[in-house]
């Protein structure tokens, strides 16, 4: 019992973080819908491959799949290269053609054996370890574990070996092409890469996990930091913390695994869109509140400033008279002037405001910029 809880969640941990490393280059090229695409046009490919073979079990299967998402993207962009239409109704136009032309094919040519949609498209993570390897009577361990590590392992060494083609051809891809790192050839080797992933994560966790893994620790990492090598680092482990959390989650509240992966993984998304430093929405909120509230701060100052000395001093400096000077609602010139003597910007004697040497200096930085 113990045993299968800890094959679910490391088949979960991997699978997680094979998907987020190339997702991290699908987000930051804007092409996350690239992966839900290819998630279902190489169904075409797998039911090729496996009239081949008649196996869904052969290596021969990942490689169709690979084939026909590369195929995918090659059509959208071509597509997309006529001008005639944009890249969202490239894909909306590519892949319910190559799925229609995989289902078509299962429905005619393999109505008598045990290939349908479930089969070729649908995982389940409760299930995966059921599944062994075993050789010379030994039990080596969950089939999916040893498909997707092997695919990790790919994505780790392709990631590495082609790092700084990477970085350059997402980013300035005409750079790229000027410095000689053959652009086009980097992004096809990123197609297969994620078509292989896709295909090899569909047996241990299904097609809609698959995508959401590939999208959303990425998407999460790139609210939190500008760094790639840190974007790539964050997203593998907060793909690794949803596969763990979201498999408790699913044990706690005995729901479907990868609905609760899914939901785990929109949770922490949310939860870093709100309060992540800087960027969360909190955080924006509150600097859009403080640039308000110093705007009409310094929009006081000028005011006092450029009626010092004048006769109109006194009237134009009246606390009580302000809001009709500067058209401001009175509630809110209240606000305005306790926040300016919280700053000593100014400084209140009975009813009259005056300029503190602080506040001047402001003032008259800001009637110069």
């Amino acid at each position: 019992m113990l045993q299968g809880h800890f094959d679910i969640q490391l088949i979960a941990i991997v699978t997680a973080v094979a998907c987020a490393l190339p997702g991290v280059f699908l987000v930051l090229r804007r092409m996350t819908l690239m992966s839900d695409a290819i998630s279902h046009a190489i169904l075409p490919g797998i039911v090729l491959a496996f009239f081949l073979t008649e196996s869904l079990s052969s290596p021969l299967l990942i490689l169709a799949a690979a084939g026909t998402g590369v195929l995918t993207v090659l059509f959208v962009e071509l597509l997309q290269r006529t001008k005639l239409v944009k890249e969202d109704a490239a894909i909306g136009l590519t892949f319910p053609a190559l799925f229609s032309i995989g289902v078509i094919l299962i429905s005619r040519f393999a109505g008598n054996v045990h290939l349908d949609m479930d089969a070729v498209l649908l995982g389940e993570l409760a299930y995966a370890p059921l599944n062994r390897l075993k050789a010379f009577g030994y039990d080596l361990g969950p089939v999916s574990l040893y498909v997707m590590g092997t695919i990790l392992v790919i994505n780790v060494v392709f990631i590495l070996l082609f790092y700084k083609e990477l970085k350059l051809a997402t980013f300035d891809a005409s750079l790229a092409a000027a410095l000689g790192f053959a652009p086009t050839l980097i992004h096809y080797g990123l197609m297969a890469l994620v078509s292989v992933t896709t295909v090899g994560a569909f047996d241990a966790v299904g097609s809609i996990l698959v995508v959401a893994l590939i999208a959303g620790p990425p998407a999460t990492a790139y609210l939190m930091t500008d760094k790639l090598s840190r974007m790539l680092i964050l997203s593998a482990i907060i793909g690794s913390v949803n596969a763990v959390s979201g498999y408790w989650l699913a044990s706690i509240f005995d729901v479907s695994i990868a609905g609760a992966i899914a939901t785990t993984m929109l949770l922490i998304f949310g939860l870093v869109f709100l309060t992540v430093p800087n960027r969360g929405l909190i955080a924006i909120a509150r600097r859009r509140t403080r640039q308000k509230w110093e705007f009409a701060q310094t929009m006081l100052v000028i005011h006092l400033f450029n009626h010092e000395g004048l006769p109109e001093a006194e009237a134009e400096s009246a606390v009580a008279h302000l809001h009709e000077h500067l058209s401001w609602n009175p509630d809110f010139t209240t606000q305005v002037v306790k926040y300016a003597l919280n700053n000593r910007y100014v400084s209140r004697k009975e009813t009259q405001l005056t300029l503190t040497e602080h506040g001047r200096a402001i003032a008259q930085q800001a009637l110069v910029q």
